[in-house]
Parts: structure tokens; sequence; C-alpha cells
């Protein structure tokens, strides 16, 4: 049996922006991380879950986000 190794060409170039670009997300990604880092978990139904996702659709976000502004008008800090 032979092996034939084929050769890995070198690393194309550097486009600045790109390399920009995945900095500013993971930047934004550690930083949203360090607002929500807990999780919480709870039990639906199918049908309420599909329900929730529509409405996220509808409102043009994540359910994460629509679920998140919810529970934050529910339940507002008091100072």
């Amino acid at each position: 049996m032979t092996s034939k190794r084929n050769a890995i060409g070198s690393r194309p170039l550097a486009n600045r922006q790109a390399e920009a670009w995945v900095r500013q997300s993971n930047r934004a990604a550690l930083a949203k991380g360090t607002v929500y880092s807990a999780r919480l978990t709870l039990d639906v139904t199918p049908a309420l879950r599909g329900r929730i996702k529509v409405a996220a659709f509808n409102q043009g976000c994540t359910v994460a986000e629509m679920l998140r502004e919810l529970l934050e008008n529910r339940f507002q800090e008091h100072g």
C-alpha cells in the first residue's frame, strides 16, 4: 500500500477588513456573554414553544431576546 501525501499550500494573504470584522464579532460575543451568563431552563409544551418562536419571528428578534425583555419588564429592579 503506497501512501500519497498532498502538499499543503501556503497560507493565503490576510484580508485586514475580514480579520477586523471577526475580532469585532468576538468582542461583541464576549461582552454579551458577560451580561447574560446565567442559564434558565423551563419545560413548555411543544405548542407553546411554537407560539413563542412565531411571536419572536414576527417581532424580528430571537426567542432569547424576546424572553429577556419580557422577564426584565416583569421583574424590574427596585432601587
